[in-house]
């Protein structure tokens, strides 16, 4: 919980920080600006409210791990999905309404996170958790979008504890360790395809190559 806290609220003081000309630069996500990513980021906070007011009586059927399944190809941005969220963003015109939408969302989000039962089960997705899977299961996903975020921008990264956890479930869901000598930050950003490894890299890799990138979804 505290994991998902420091991980949150690091994401949206970096989008606060934004100048309106960061917003039109292209962010980690293929086929997204900035604008597009944040515009993302408010749903994806509705989608924590709406799941942590959505009790369920059944046994979990997922964990923070095993809650992430794996694409076969990497999206383009042009899913319809994607491709609503580039106008939703689009619509906001001003970033400053971005911000405050994301600020207001977003620390609603983190306060729901902060009060709920961690023993709770939510139901997302046709899947049931606990609170606290749930949770940590998106402890990954924003630090996959701080690096996103700040792909292309000279802006601070996310925090060392969230980089360290999301690369300890990344390795989990690879079913196997990267190389020591990889950081955690560019074991998430090779893990998931948003970089392609050096040929020494790769060699460091061995078979793990073999199964990456991973396309969280």
């Amino acid at each position: 919980m505290t994991d998902f806290s420091l991980s949150w609220t690091a994401l949206r003081t970096a989008v606060a920080e934004l100048s309106d000309a960061d917003f039109t630069q292209p962010s980690g996500c293929s086929g997204w600006l900035v604008r597009d990513l944040v515009c993302h980021l408010i749903i994806d906070a509705q989608d924590v409210l709406i799941t942590l007011v959505t009790p369920s009586d059944a046994e979990p059927s997922r964990n923070d791990v095993t809650y992430w399944e794996i694409a076969e190809t990497p999206p383009s941005g042009h899913d319809p999905l994607d491709a609503l969220t580039v106008r939703l963003a689009a619509a906001y015109q001003a970033p400053a309404l971005l911000k405050f939408h994301l600020d207001d969302v977003g620390s609603a989000a983190g306060r729901a996170a902060e009060l709920v039962d961690p023993n709770l089960r939510v139901s997302t997705r046709g899947q049931v958790l606990t609170a606290s899977d749930y949770l940590s299961a998106y402890v990954l996903e924003w630090t996959l979008h701080h690096l996103d975020l700040i792909a292309h921008l000279p802006a601070a990264g996310p925090p060392a504890v969230g980089l360290a956890r999301s690369r300890a479930m990344l390795e989990q869901i690879a079913g196997a360790a990267f190389p020591k000598s990889l950081s955690d930050k560019d074991s998430l950003l090779i893990g998931t395809g948003r970089r392609v490894p050096t040929d020494a890299q790769k060699t460091a890799l061995g078979e793990l190559s073999t199964v990456l990138p991973l396309i969280l979804g």
